[in-house]
């Protein structure tokens, strides 16, 4: 009983301060051009931490612009990458070198947050974002392409695979929010969302103690960038519409699913992967120790280890 009231709280909290007044344009976009340039500066000096060879590209959408990030061999099996909330393409350092290894990466920055796609059109609705990542997955001609998503990433991925027809083979889902049941600890991720209202150094700090189990490993320059998207950018009001998927859309996926949470996770539990045993019906999963939300940074070798066995 305890745990429901919590949760009602969170969500309570979260529909007054984000949902009292319908989320507008400008909710997803810096609101200054200092600002703006001041976190682009900070996303490239991020991206930077990839160390090897990489590629930018914007392609033209019914949305905006979308940017993305593409590395490793052209002739190497097509890998898709979705970051986390307000993470960006960037987030994915302590791991491309291994993803790139022989596999062809297309890591796509989301259109509503802060990182460098650009949304010209009001917020999308679920249905538009399928649009939206299709339209990209059209531009590169992908097919039979792999898939790795990454906390809102995840649901995102999921909310792809769920759609038929679509060109997706195997599926890496990394601690995904919202997917299979709603937060698992509302009351540890207060941090996060009074970061979004009350941005600070100190907040930020208490932020990352929550969702890692090792902030230490985490690079001062991501650091940077991470705070920045947090403080200038607004993409709380969008978490609203990502309910956990039913029964019915998790068994509709035939995919190969492979399920990683950590073991300190505030975000999923054992009873996420009971669900995802259940209802995906090809599906494997796995805790990593000494991890919490940011599983990728935490423990990047098991982690790695873990996505390569399963796609190669």
């Amino acid at each position: 009983m305890l745990k429901l009231y919590s949760r009602l709280t969170i969500v309570l909290f979260l529909v007054t301060s984000c949902a009292s007044k319908k989320a507008k344009f400008e909710d997803y976009v810096f609101k200054t051009k200092s600002e703006e340039v001041q976190y682009q500066t900070a996303y490239d000096k991020a991206l930077r931490l990839w160390n090897i060879p990489y590629t930018e590209e914007d392609v033209k959408t019914s949305f905006g612009t979308a940017h993305i990030v593409m590395a490793g061999p052209k002739n190497g099996k097509d890998l898709v990458l979705l970051h986390g909330m307000d993470a960006s393409s960037t987030m994915w350092y302590p791991n491309i070198n291994v993803l790139a290894k022989n596999h062809r990466i297309y890591a796509i920055d989301f259109i509503m947050e802060p990182n460098k796609s650009n949304l010209t059109a009001k917020p999308l609705s679920s249905d538009e974002i399928v649009v939206f990542y299709n339209e990209i997955f059209d531009h590169y001609k992908l097919k039979k392409f792999d898939i790795i998503g990454a906390s809102r990433g995840g649901w995102i991925a999921t909310l792809l695979a769920t759609q038929k027809p679509n060109s997706i083979n195997k599926i890496v889902l990394l601690s995904p929010a919202q997917t299979f049941k709603f937060l698992d600890k509302p009351r540890k991720t207060t941090s996060a969302l009074m970061l979004k209202l009350f941005p600070s150094e100190k907040k930020f700090s208490k932020t990352l103690n929550t969702f890692s189990t090792h902030p230490e490993n985490i690079s001062r320059i991501y650091k940077r960038q991470f705070y920045l998207a947090n403080k200038y950018a607004k993409s709380n009001s969008s978490m609203l519409k990502m309910m956990p998927f039913s029964d019915k859309e998790l068994e509709s996926i035939q995919n190969p699913v492979l399920v990683l949470i950590g073991d300190k996770d505030v975000i999923n539990s054992e009873e996420s992967l009971e669900r995802a045993q259940k209802h995906l019906k090809n599906s494997q999963t796995k805790v990593i120790k000494d991890a919490g939300h940011f599983l990728t940074i935490d423990q990047p070798k098991n982690v790695n280890d873990a996505v390569i066995n399963f796609l190669e």
